[in-house]
């Protein structure tokens, strides 16, 4: 019996990658505070790898990013 696909077809591919790769070194902007709550949960949670489709280097730098902008009061500790 044939397996079932579930979910999309396409792979999902970090969005700050270039097709020439992943440039050295990888810098997220603290300050973009919506492109930040795309990769957060409504808690304020950070989304993982699978959901967001981030290479390991990016994932590290968002997750950087999100705790540099938390300390400065750009975004909340923990969502409504």
């Amino acid at each position: 019996m044939a397996k079932k696909r579930s979910g999309s077809s396409r792979k999902n591919r970090c969005r700050f990658c270039t097709p020439q790769g992943c440039p050295r070194p990888a810098f997220v902007d603290y300050k973009d505070i919506q492109g930040l709550k795309k990769l957060c949960t409504a808690q304020g949670r950070l989304l993982g790898r699978k959901r967001t489709g981030l290479c390991a280097a990016y994932q590290r730098a968002v997750a950087t990013a999100v705790k540099r902008a938390r300390f400065m009061a750009l975004l909340p500790y923990v969502g409504e």
